[in-house]
């Protein structure tokens, strides 16, 4: 089981082929010791880049974190931390569901304060925002890498179309420009990553951070039989989960599981080395509430060799085509 690591598009550094991330466990469900103990599985496999957003437990996930990196003490030019901004923290007109460049400059800030950190590697708009234009949007981020305080600026959930039309933007400036996406990527949600970006990773460098590569938890198998009280599901917020959780998917669920008990491995390591399989996919972001499910996200990196032709046609007659499966 050894990682791999992939280009951030056309970018200079390179990403873990799988990465961590703490969107509704840290805080929510893993304390600092915890959190420290499971980054520690992640990093020693290998893993190098560990996803944030400002708007995870309201703060709280990039306090965690930050506390919990301070506990491990490990170099920092050997791994890369990311946040993102669009949410807010507070309710005022201009603090919540914006990127003007007020609410911008503040919240990298904030964010910066609250992981205990000088800089972020990567720095994503979290959602595209239609009342700020994007040529405010984009000089801001320039501003924030040309500061120092982002290596990198990219976008999250933005159209083909809203990404193309800020790099160039920033072409015609001399601004830094978009270099990466981070788009949700999985078995039931392919049309985006596969089809919509699928000239602009050759036409302007794209990398892509890809999320919940386990569909919520629905690709892991947990909910062939009802919710689980402890799932995410379960959680007060998440109600929309369990509307996701349809008998067509879990169908489909137990036709894959039947090829991932195959190649040795369980539904949920098959879904990750799945996402890893595409070439576009510069990093597949993996969450775990304990270490040893940390491990187990791991061995996704042995299953990725045994994706072959032929196992991809199967997957494909058991979920449709990009844009045939949602």
């Amino acid at each position: 089981m050894n990682m791999q690591y992939r280009r951030l598009g056309s970018a200079g550094i390179q990403t873990s082929v799988l990465s961590f991330g703490s969107w509704v466990t840290f805080h929510n469900q893993v304390d600092v010791g915890n959190a420290a103990k499971i980054m520690k599985v992640a990093y020693e496999a290998g893993v190098n880049f560990f996803d944030n957003a400002e708007a995870y437990a309201s703060g709280k996930s990039e306090v965690v974190m930050g506390e919990a990196l301070k506990k491990l003490k490990w170099r920092r030019g050997s791994y890369l931390i990311s946040t993102k901004l669009y949410w807010g923290l507070e309710r005022g007109p201009n603090e919540r569901n914006t990127l003007n460049r007020k609410r911008t400059m503040e919240g990298i800030d904030g964010s910066l304060k609250r992981l205990g950190m000088p800089y972020v590697d990567l720095l994503f708009y979290h959602r595209p925002d239609k009342n700020t234009t994007i040529e405010e949007a984009a000089h801001t981020m320039h501003d924030i890498v040309q500061s120092g305080r982002a290596m990198y600026w990219g976008t999250s959930e933005w159209s083909a179309d809203e990404i193309r039309a800020a790099w160039l933007i920033c072409d015609r400036h001399g601004w830094h420009k978009p270099q990466m996406e981070q788009p949700q990527y999985n078995l039931f949600h392919r049309r985006r990553v596969e089809l919509e970006y699928a000239r602009l990773y050759e036409e302007i460098g794209l990398g892509t951070t890809i999320w919940s590569p386990l569909a919520s938890g629905i690709l892991t198998g947990k909910y062939n039989n009802g919710v689980p009280k402890e799932s995410r599901a379960s959680l007060k917020g998440y109600e929309w989960l369990k509307e996701e959780i349809t008998a067509e998917k879990i169908k489909k669920v137990k036709n894959l599981e039947v090829i991932a008990k195959e190649l040795g491995g369980t539904m949920a390591q098959f879904a990750l080395a799945w996402c890893a399989k595409n070439e576009r996919v510069s990093t597949v972001i993996t969450g775990a509430t304990s270490v040893e499910q940390a491990k187990e996200n791991m061995k996704a990196l042995d299953i990725l060799p045994k994706l072959t032709p032929d196992v991809l046609k199967r997957v494909d007659e058991i979920v449709g085509k990009p844009g045939e499966e949602e």
